[in-house]
């Protein structure tokens, strides 16, 4: 971890418990403002109910900017948060039950920087992979319960990383050690996708935007991508994820966010398509034949097998656009319900419902459960 002011164990409770108090409300099922009615979203066979602020923090825990969200397979749901680096005791991932209960929390290593968290099965045990950008800059394959099984650093064998980059910021020396650095040959990583033969893809979001493809044990192999406007480049290429929907041929989607796109590629690495249309699209995830994506500017997309648009979920672009998102974030007086400010991941439940992490100072986590 970054080196931090010291936080005293009571400083920590006092300050947290008065930010539990004065941010976090009762999960609510969203409300018509005008009939009163439950809220649901979407059109067609696309509708969902809407519950803002679903998963409850306990005291003496707060919400620091959530960033995203993964199930594993009991049903249970894993929230990452950027966390507060100055608050070195308090963790930076939650779990909860399927009805939003506190089960356990862990991963203080990686609060000023956490980001992206991914769920797999391997055997008969699942595992925990996450991401840690700002001055982290880390990785790492964790238990269930929090336990470390491996941690990594930038893959400086890949020759796309500035020198020192694999180092933590707390072993440097040098008096700017604190500055924090992006894009270029830096090391940033925001998410993961799985493959088949046990490995994994990693990608560089907020650093060199390459796409790094580790084995099974976590050994760098190779990579691809890096910053360009042409096909097969990026400019901050946020989410990733395997699409292996049934009736198409199994591909690599890599958010391009900062483009507004998706970038379609085959397993190696090879460009095949672009999709437009998506305002910073931050992740991607599928179920069955649909695939959603979350969109900073304040809605969430579903596509189906064929890659078209059938819903949009929240739909808030207008007024976040005209107004400015940042007034917004920062304000929850300002949110309405059924409406989203800026979706940063989404991720479905067991059964087709949908977990929505918004990037806001004070965190929210909605879920969506499907109906029908």
């Amino acid at each position: 971890m970054p080196r931090s002011n010291p936080v005293s164990r009571r400083t920590f409770l006092s300050t947290a418990a008065a930010g539990t108090a004065a941010i976090l409300a009762a999960p609510a099922i969203a409300t018509d403002s005008k009939t009163g009615q439950q809220l649901i979203i979407g059109e067609g066979d696309y509708k969902y109910e809407v519950q803002h602020n679903f998963p409850q923090l306990p005291e003496p825990f707060t919400w620091q900017t959530t960033h995203n969200v993964a199930v594993d397979k009991s049903g249970n749901l894993y929230v990452i948060h950027e966390g507060n680096r100055d608050l070195k005791d308090h963790p930076s991932i939650f779990v909860f039950d399927n009805e939003g209960k506190y089960i356990r929390s862990f991963g203080a290593q990686f609060q000023g920087g956490g980001h992206g968290i991914e769920i797999r099965q391997e055997g008969s045990e699942e595992f925990i992979y996450v991401c840690a950008y700002q001055r982290l800059k880390t990785f790492a394959k964790m238990t269930l319960q929090g336990g470390i099984v491996w941690q990594q650093y930038a893959p400086m064998q890949s020759g796309v990383y500035a020198e020192g980059e694999n180092i933590r910021y707390e072993d440097k020396s040098e008096p700017n050690k604190d500055k924090q650095v992006w894009g270029g040959d830096h090391f940033l990583p925001t998410n993961f996708a799985f493959l088949d033969d046990g490995g994994f893809l990693l990608v560089d979001g907020y650093g060199a935007s390459y796409v790094h493809r580790y084995d099974k044990d976590g050994r760098w192999q190779s990579c691809f991508g890096g910053v360009g406007e042409e096909n097969g480049k990026f400019k901050t290429p946020h989410g990733i994820w395997v699409d292996k929907r049934e009736g198409r041929e199994p591909s690599i989607v890599i958010c391009d966010r900062a483009h507004n796109q998706l970038q379609i590629f085959t397993m190696d690495g090879q460009y095949k398509e672009t999709i437009t249309g998506f305002g910073l699209p931050a992740n991607v995830e599928t179920w069955k034949n649909l695939m959603i994506v979350p969109e900073l500017k304040a809605r969430v997309s579903l596509l189906n097998e064929k890659n078209e648009v059938v819903a949009r979920l929240g739909d808030d672009v207008a007024r976040i656009n005209g107004e400015g998102g940042g007034a917004i974030r920062n304000d929850a007086s300002k949110w309405i319900p059924g409406k989203f400010v800026h979706p940063h991941d989404a991720c479905f439940t067991l059964d087709g419902s949908i977990y929505v992490a918004e990037w806001v100072s004070t965190g929210r986590v909605s879920k969506l459960k499907r109906l029908g």
